[in-house]
């Protein structure tokens, strides 16, 4: 009975260690697992807030850290950021007066690449959307860089124009939480 016992004790021993086992098919992946998340890629569970600016609302990322940049207020966590603006504007921004008027001053960005300007629907309506690569400010403990992916979407209504930064690397798949934040703006 003590010999049967012993030799079961060692057989778990070299199953726990990974050892006699013949089998090579990988277990199922755990459904309950957290999330892994590339650098720079917003989390599937990350949850949004109502923000007021003025002139309109916009939901933003929970728990991230605000600060204020001139008249805009910027919301960033690690990698990424969303920069809420409202500026007067007598008439609505066009491809061909964003291309004419915004792109220029955005050349001046470090490491700026140009993307596209295009038209774009919301559920608050039509945005002129800018796309763009810049350099990111250093990382204050590593001093590295990272290429981002910038993409700016301007609204207007009645002298009134939203826009509203999004920032992350380049790669990152925050495709799905920006539609959250872009397609939440609301005019009063």
């Amino acid at each position: 009975m003590r010999k049967t016992i012993v030799v079961l004790c060692a057989l778990m021993t070299l199953a726990a260690c990974g050892q006699g086992t013949t089998s090579s098919a990988p277990s199922a992946p755990n459904p309950n697992a957290p999330e892994q998340n590339a650098a720079g890629d917003i989390p599937d569970n990350q949850v949004f807030v109502p923000f007021d600016p003025g002139g309109f609302t916009v939901s933003v990322p929970e728990g991230w850290a605000r600060t204020t940049d001139g008249g805009a207020t910027v919301f960033g966590d690690k990698f990424n950021s969303v920069r809420v603006e409202a500026v007067p504007r007598a008439q609505q921004l066009t491809v061909t007066t964003a291309t004419a008027e915004e792109v220029p001053a955005l050349r001046s960005l470090p490491g700026y690449h140009a993307g596209s300007v295009d038209t774009v629907r919301r559920t608050a309506g039509d945005a002129v959307l800018i796309t763009y690569e810049t350099t990111s400010p250093s990382d204050p403990v590593t001093g590295k860089t990272v290429t981002d992916s910038v993409e700016r979407y301007e609204f207007w209504r009645g002298g009134t124009e939203a826009i509203l930064t999004l920032t992350g690397p380049k790669g990152a798949d925050n495709v799905d939480p920006w539609r959250t934040v872009t397609d939440s703006l609301r005019w009063p």
